[in-house]
């Protein structure tokens, strides 16, 4: 057993706080740790409720100060939504040490189902990457922000339209209930990372390090790595609306990749995969 206590930095929200402890609880059935400490960071995500997350995406805006609790010594894991972490631009010093798991990667709608959304119809979402590629499959929408924790969000579906939400944000908080339907992977590509829980340590930190690889999913953690190369090919914080899954074959440990790149419009949304080590 160790004599480690690891100090996890996150966001104060009922699903990082979730988030966290499932992390922290996983580290404790390994043995990998002797006990842990939550050390909770507002971020300008969080503060910013009035600034849509189409204009702050990219920008670490739920990361950068969970991350400087972890660079100033204040905590040893950050722990993030793998969606949340920006492709490029990190700070330096940190290593994304583990990904231990990913939940349900796809989206749901909650409200109306997409068959009975119309030209009518107000979908709420601030995600472009959503909006797009339901434009796509229902002409004519309508769309409004959506800010907020999961429950102030679930307070916002349109009258007689829907809201969309991440699958594993509404199962992680005990809610999926809530979903009147989930989005299939060839109607709604995740946004990157989109399930996963990503885990960064210093890179001098062995110990930290160490105690991280006994929860770490190598399966998961290649799939997020992949999903994160297209993503940072694409250019540094891209705005553009972009989406990616990848899955590995059990069998060859082939990578499948599935990936998406719209304008932001919605005047044109191009789809790929490609197979690879």
């Amino acid at each position: 057993m160790s004599d480690y206590v690891a100090r996890l930095a996150t966001r104060g929200s009922p699903l990082a706080l979730f988030q966290a402890n499932y992390v922290g609880q996983r580290l404790l059935r390994a043995e990998a740790v002797a006990s842990y400490e939550l050390v909770i960071v507002e971020t300008m995500g969080d503060a910013k409720l009035d600034v849509a997350i189409s204009e702050i995406a990219g920008q670490g805006a739920f990361t950068t100060e969970v991350e400087q609790a972890v660079i100033e010594g204040r905590a040893d894991v950050a722990v993030h939504s793998a969606k949340d972490l920006p492709s490029s631009n990190l700070p330096e010093g940190l290593h994304l040490a583990a990904a231990p798991v990913r939940a349900d990667a796809r989206d749901v709608l909650v409200g109306a189902k997409l068959a009975d959304l119309g030209a009518e119809s107000t979908v709420a979402t601030g995600s472009v990457r959503r909006r797009v590629q339901l434009g796509a499959l229902v002409a004519g929408l309508s769309f409004t922000e959506l800010r907020g924790n999961i429950a102030t969000r679930l307070t916002k579906v349109p009258d007689g339209g829907a809201a969309v939400f991440a699958h594993a944000a509404l199962d992680r908080l005990g809610l999926i209930r809530q979903a009147t339907q989930i989005l299939s992977i060839e109607e709604m590509l995740p946004q990157v990372g989109q399930g996963t829980i990503a885990l960064r340590c210093r890179e001098e930190d062995a110990q930290c390090r160490e105690s991280l690889t006994a929860i770490d999913d190598i399966a998961i953690h290649r799939a997020l790595l992949a999903e994160r190369a297209y993503l940072a090919r694409l250019g540094g914080g891209c705005e553009a609306p972009a989406g990616a899954y990848a899955t590995i074959d059990g069998d060859t440990g082939e990578i499948f990749l599935e990936a998406m790149l719209s304008a932001t419009d919605g005047s044109v949304v191009y789809r790929m995969s490609s197979r690879g080590s």
